[in-house]
């Protein structure tokens, strides 16, 4: 941020403010700042009150100088702010940030007092008396978790004098030091053993390795105590933790030791030579690859060499560096059988893909434990650079499937990479119909996904076959109108190769799946074109209309019921219609547009004689039973097949309210019983419907007071 802007005058008055405060709030707010503008991480509540309260080297810390949040926000005139979701302490704007670090003067020297201070607390009588074994609690010392982690960090950036006497107090009382175990805690992976049933013999010398700071390892790499091939609970040498994070030049100190060991793995068999090209630092991998006693093929664990993890994370230095030596195999698989290339292609690594091609000895096509090729892996992930650097390879096979029969064009077309699509279907020797083991082609497969762009490039290709059936039977205009893609559906019906009523092998065409799956905008692009036919059942006998009605779609039922060539009243081979479905299932607005066509049959049974009122009684859909009940040529007393009436169905099951419903009806029989001989009443007393058999009682009581002689009543 420049001076003289709005915002940078502003901060420069605050400042001004903070500094006209004087004394400890002056000193307070500077120092406050200093940590949040340089801290490695945002610093929790209770991390910057306890670094704040450090005097640096004395050798007791005392938790009463902590400053409260509320002195320390007064202090820094509203520059700083806590973040309540993360309870972190925070600049107000990213601009502060930007207008301090601007203005270096400001603070002196700042990560030298940060280190110092880090290490001071880490020092400190209370840290010391932390148990290290289990683990302790940060809750103690909160500012233990962030001093332990970052004190290397800022001491690399500025160390002075004093540091390194700070430094090498607290390393001698590694590995028991609790702060050794708080570090552990953070960089390694959960899991690892960190009680004093498994000591993590994380020394001195690793720390200062970990952190890459030369001075201290210079200092501690001759010092008696010290194995320099020892490795910690994770088994990490020295060399290894250096290697591992980039520091060169402690990685060359500990090199030039006659007894160091290079090839020293951890727990996983990570060589450092195989950390360092992981995560691509040039530098060490350089000064390792000098040495006559290191492999550079040696694989961890997972048989992944250094080459295919530089790779596989696109460090393109390192794998340079590691294929300049010839005896660096290109083509070494993992244990599954993941070559460098295919690692590389996966992650669409452009650079490193281009420099492994340029090893004679690479094997383009090698495939992986399940067939997968470079090529098909790039093609997956819609890597144009990287597929176009394949394809320009002569010996590189542009239709070799994996093992469940998927070519580079059926997975680019699966993605919908139009890019790699159209890369694809430039080569004369790509095939564009070769399906996968399911028969599906890669039209097939684009279409059920939906990628309109890739369906228009497939249909461009001469010999494309539109309509060629997976093994299911369906065929792309099928899958695309199953998933409502409308775009797709329109670009298959402008072929007139493409045959509109093509069934699948459950006797589904693409209209009736359409209509099944609530596919408005379909149904109407297919009820538009001449042929279609909107009744054709599927092997089932059911119809588009009875599973749009079954299922609720009420759009797709009203359009259809607008078509002359549909019957409503055509049963399915269960004898259920599509009201008898719609009922079944409690679909109201379905039930009313099917009940307001004059050639509906609201009686019509199916096969066990049941009415769609006999449905919606027996599933307790009472806005169905009302509907049905409020037509004057709905029976109400119609038996099924097992001689239960809807309201024998409804006191059986305690539904109340359908009971009430059905005997409002004046021709209801209330004592009509059921194969069983037990009438709706016994039903419902048996099964404890205490409501129903009150409405049952006053029924049959009036029924039975209308039916007495005038002189009895």
């Amino acid at each position: 941020m420049k001076d003289g802007t709005g915002l940078g005058e502003a901060y420069g008055a605050t400042l001004e403010r903070i500094k006209a405060q004087g004394g400890g709030k002056t000193k307070l707010a500077m120092a406050a700042l200093m940590w949040i503008c340089h801290a490695e991480r945002a610093l929790q509540v209770d991390e910057l009150r306890h670094a704040l309260a450090v005097e640096i080297g004395s050798t007791v810390f005392d938790n009463a100088n902590a400053p409260s949040i509320g002195v320390l926000l007064g202090c820094c005139q509203g520059l700083i702010a806590v973040d309540k979701e993360s309870s972190t302490v925070r600049l107000i704007h990213f601009t502060v940030q930007e207008y301090l670090c601007a203005h270096p003067d400001l603070f002196s020297h700042p990560h030298s007092v940060i280190a110092k201070t880090c290490l001071t607390y880490l020092n400190s009588r209370q840290v010391k008396g932390l148990p290290s074994h289990p683990p302790p609690g940060h809750q103690v010392m909160p500012f233990l978790k962030y001093s332990s982690r970052y004190w290397g960090m800022h001491a690399n950036k500025e160390f002075l004098v004093h540091v390194g006497a700070l430094a090498l107090k607290l390393l001698s009382l590694y590995p028991d030091h609790p702060s050794a175990v708080s570090l552990l805690e953070q960089v390694l992976p959960a899991g690892y053993p960190l009680n004093a049933s498994s000591p993590h013999g994380f020394s001195g010398l690793h720390c200062a390795s970990f952190f890459g700071i030369h001075q201290l390892v210079a200092a501690l790499i001759n010092a008696k105590g010290y194995e320099i091939n020892q490795g910690d609970c994770g088994g990490n040498t020295p060399l290894l933790w250096a290697a591992r994070n980039g520091h060169d030049g402690a990685v060359n100190l500990l090199l030039e030791r006659e007894d160091v060991d290079p090839e020293t793995p951890d727990n996983e068999i990570n060589t450092p030579l195989i950390w360092a090209a992981y995560n691509g630092h040039e530098g060490v991998v350089k000064l390792l690859l000098g040495r006559e006693d290191v492999e550079p093929n040696r694989p961890d664990d997972e048989a992944c060499t250094p080459l295919f993890w530089a790779a596989n994370n696109g460090h393109e230095g390192a794998v340079k560096l590691l294929l300049d030596r010839k005896d660096v195999d290109p083509n070494h698989p993992d244990g599954s059988g993941r070559t460098p290339l295919r690692s590389a292609a996966v992650e669409g690594h452009e650079g490193v893909v281009k420099l492994l091609l340029g090893r004679e000895d690479v094997e383009p096509n090698r495939p992986d434990n399940d067939g997968n090729t470079p090529l098909l892996c790039a093609a997956h992930g819609g890597h144009e650079g990287v597929v176009k650097l394949l394809l320009d390879r002569k010996d590189v096979d542009p239709n070799r499937p994996e093992d469940h029969g998927r070519t580079p064009l059926r997975s680019a077309a699966v993605g919908g990479h139009e890019g790699v699509v159209e890369l694809l279907l430039c080569r004369e020797d790509v095939d564009p119909n070769r399906p996968d083991d399911n028969d599906r082609t890669p039209l097939g497969c684009a279409a059920v996904e939906g990628h309109q762009g890739v369906v228009k490039l497939l249909l461009g290709r001469n010999g494309v076959e539109p309509d060629r059936p997976g093994k299911d039977g369906g065929t792309p205009l099928g899958y695309a109108a199953a998933k409502g893609h409308e775009g797709v559906v329109m670009l298959l019906l402008g072929r007139e190769d493409v045959e509109l009523n093509r069934p699948d092998d459950q006797g589904c065409t693409p209209f009736f799946w359409a209509a099944n799956n609530g596919h408005e905008g379909v149904v109407k692009l297919l009820l538009g074109r001449k042929g279609v036919e909107p009744d054709r059942p599927d092997k089932d006998g059911g119809t588009p209309l009875g599973y749009a009605a079954g299922k609720g779609h009420e759009g797709v039922v009203k359009l259809l019921l607008g078509r002359e060539d549909v019957e409503p009243n055509r049963p399915d081979d269960q004898g259920g219609t599509s009201l008898f479905w719609a009922a079944n299932y409690g679909h109201e607005g379905v039930v009313k547009l099917l009940l307001r066509r004059k050639d509906v049959d609201p009686n019509r049974p199916d096969d066990n004689d049941r009415t769609p009122l006999g449905c919606a009684t027996f599933e307790g859909h009472e806005g169905i039973v009302k509907l049905l009940l409020d037509r004057n040529d709905v029976d109400p007393n119609r038996p099924d097949k097992y001689d239960q009436t809807p309201l024998w169905w409804a006191a059986s099951k305690g539904y109340d309210g359908v009971v009430d419903l059905l005997l409002g009806r004046e021709d209801i029989n209330p004592d009509c019983p059921g194969e069983n001989g037990r009438t709706p009443f016994v039903c419902a007393a048996m099964n404890g419907h205490k409501e129903v058999v009150k409405l049952l009682q006053a029924r049959i009581s009036a029924k039975s007071a209308f039916a007495q002689p005038p002189s009895q009543l």
